[in-house]
């Protein structure tokens, strides 16, 4: 009965070594194959939303995100909107926006980008205050965290 119990434990462990092989090596085609899935989409939580507004200056183009509140069980009350700036950057930039597309400004923001400072002059009662404005690879992209409406 040792016997027997012995060789049935040596045989698992082989299978499940020779599986996690397969599986190492097959892995990284299996992930990118599994990123490919039409339903398969980045967290907005990371990538700041989709884009609904683009408008295109002289030297960049500015993109205003949809409002972000994604929660673990739902919406929260409090989210962000991102606004990226994509292209050469000036170093002053100073937009009025209207992320909720009502025909009314919502916030003006101000950018020194060789201070790496930012302001927010809140016209919507909603709007509270920049979480983070930083350059990044193609450009700039601030945060603005906003109370949710509904």
């Amino acid at each position: 009965m040792n016997k027997i119990k012995m060789t049935t434990g040596i045989i698992w462990a082989l299978v499940c070594l020779f599986v996690m092989i397969i599986l190492y090596f097959s892995l990284g085609n299996f992930s990118a194959g599994l990123a490919k899935l039409p339903f398969m989409k980045l967290n907005p939580n990371l990538t700041g939303g989709e884009i609904v507004q683009q408008r295109v200056m002289d030297n960049c183009t500015l993109m205003i995100r949809q409002p972000v509140f994604d929660g673990f069980l739902g919406e929260r009350r409090k989210g962000f909107v991102q606004i990226d700036w994509k292209g050469n950057i000036p170093g002053k930039i100073r937009d009025t926006i209207d992320y909720n597309m009502d025909s009314s400004p919502d916030f003006i923001i101000g950018i020194e980008t060789a201070e790496n400072t930012a302001n927010l002059e809140a016209l919507n009662p909603v709007v509270r205050n920049i979480e983070i404005s930083t350059r990044t690879s193609f450009g700039w992209v601030a945060r603005v965290n906003i109370i949710n409406e509904k």
